[in-house]
């Protein structure tokens, strides 16, 4: 930790986390998956400061009640299917922070929202495959915070809200999905209502005032194509708590890239 991040606000962040492995393993086209990989490999530098802790929002990690992982040493979910056998044994031994899913706790209780400590659940490949790119010496602690199942937008920027706090504590809070995500609707001939749909987000996001801003995010499903986009928006909800956590903070995008066709963006709150 330095001491930078002791009185720094850290920004609020929403990453893609990509296709499986995808940065750990050839592909066809070889560079599908590079310039977002670069861009995460230079996001540390772009935050500025050595967080003292992380929290990542995941797209695969739903609870009928929000959860926090309380392992010391969580183990990896290798949550994908159907990629090569090296994929099965990358390691990302990041330690856990049972403080800081203690002080979640208490924050989301302050909030009269229930939560669950899970001592057992380990990360899914939406924390350790963008995070083994962006602190890949795995010093920096990480705990993961489900979604809620209903996946509620309002009550998802509700939780963000409450997390607040730890910002002022040298904790970076990022949520890991995909701002396109439909698996079925991928290639070209998906490209414009991708491009209309980035372009209706990237607005919400960078709304003047955050009232504005999650207002517009709450009410997502009317964009452009966003069923197309987003057929169950999972990997969406995440966006909702770091914009939540941003508070009055401006968002802007960050990244943007055309992927197997279809546009993939990046978010910064702070």
């Amino acid at each position: 930790m330095t001491n930078d991040s002791k009185s720094a606000l850290l920004p609020t962040l929403f990453i893609p986390h990509g296709g499986g492995p995808c940065f750990f393993m050839d592909w066809n086209p070889p560079d599908t998956w590079k310039k977002m990989g670069t861009w995460l490999g230079a996001l540390a530098g772009s935050v500025g400061v050595t967080p003292k802790a992380i929290v990542v929002v995941s797209g695969h990690w739903e609870r009928p009640e929000f959860s926090v992982t309380g392992s010391p040493h969580p183990p990896l979910l290798y949550d994908y299917q159907g990629f090569p056998p090296h994929t099965y044994q990358l390691r990302y031994d990041v330690p856990g922070d049972l403080a800081l899913a203690q002080q979640i706790t208490g924050l989301l209780s302050h909030a009269g929202l229930s939560v669950y400590v899970d001592a057992e659940r380990g990360f899914d490949h939406g924390v350790f495959i963008p995070f083994k790119v962006i602190y890949p010496k795995a010093q920096i602690p990480i705990v993961q915070l489900s979604l809620k199942t209903g996946l509620d937008p309002r009550l998802h920027i509700e939780v963000g809200r409450a997390l607040q706090p730890l910002r002022k504590k040298g904790v970076l809070i990022v949520g890991s999905g995909m701002s396109y995500h439909n698996l079925r609707r991928f290639g070209d001939a998906f490209g414009a209502a991708s491009d209309q749909f980035d372009a209706w987000l990237t607005d919400a996001v960078c709304a003047p005032d955050a009232g504005t801003r999650n207002k517009k995010l709450e009410q997502w499903e009317t964009a452009p194509h966003a069923r197309l986009a987003h057929p169950r928006e999972e990997h969406l909800l995440p966006l909702m708590v770091v914009s939540g956590a941003a508070g009055d903070d401006r968002g802007r995008r960050v990244f943007s890239d055309r992927v197997m066709g279809v546009t993939v963006s990046a978010y910064r709150f702070g």
